[in-house]
């Protein structure tokens, strides 16, 4: 066992058993302590500002505040934190909120115990670590135009089922308008029906089906 201080971590993930798991799983390395686990990003807040740990795990989908926003809060605070983006999820708009949030590395949750053990100590010591898959994504994204609120709004509608005529009185906007938002919607997309746009946008993670 090292006789360094060990990197202090702080687990988030609103899965009882993923959390117990990852606990378990990193107090077993040498040099690795978690020092507070929680399944809330309202806690995660909180247990930040009075542990300062050096590295948290943050899931990115949490009930109330989600992971990115957690990320956001902690880093408007303390901009040196360290963070690692845990999730099931890999749309290339996750990616991009949890980087754009300031998130050193992003995981998947079916890696390897290696990976993530190499993954803390590689952001601990102030590197990145962005599997080459999820690069490749975020690359897309970037390279692509991204959607405007509004366009958001109206693809979640459509989603919905909603005709332009809907989309317009829900929206407080003209009929006209709404196609225009559909027209730029579908270019940015790459796509040239509604149907393809909201199976896209779902694949992309840009919305989900609530």
């Amino acid at each position: 066992m090292s006789h360094k201080t060990p990197i202090r971590i702080l687990v988030v993930d609103d899965h009882h058993v993923v959390r117990q798991g990852l606990v378990a799983m990193i107090n077993k390395e040498p040099g690795l302590h978690v020092v507070a686990d929680t399944g809330s990003g309202e806690d995660a807040i909180g247990l930040f500002g009075k542990l300062k740990p050096d590295v948290t795990l943050m899931d990115l989908r949490l009930p109330g505040i989600g992971g990115a926003e957690a990320i956001t809060a902690i880093r408007a605070e303390y901009p040196h934190s360290r963070f690692i983006v845990l999730t099931t999820y890999d749309g290339d708009e996750d990616i991009y909120r949890a980087l754009q949030a300031g998130a050193q590395a992003y995981l998947l949750k079916g890696m390897f115990r290696e990976v993530l053990i190499e993954a803390i100590r590689a952001v601990h010591a102030g590197l990145r670590r962005i599997p080459p898959e999820v690069q490749a994504r975020l690359s897309q994204r970037v390279g692509s135009h991204g959607l405007t609120s509004r366009e958001v709004q109206v693809l979640k509608l459509i989603a919905r089922g909603k005709s332009n005529h809907e989309i317009a009185e829900t929206l407080t906007i003209g009929d006209g308008t709404v196609k225009w938002f559909v027209k730029n919607l579908l270019s940015k997309l790459g796509v040239n029906d509604r149907t393809l746009a909201v199976t896209t946008a779902l694949q992309r993670g840009i919305i989900r089906l609530e």
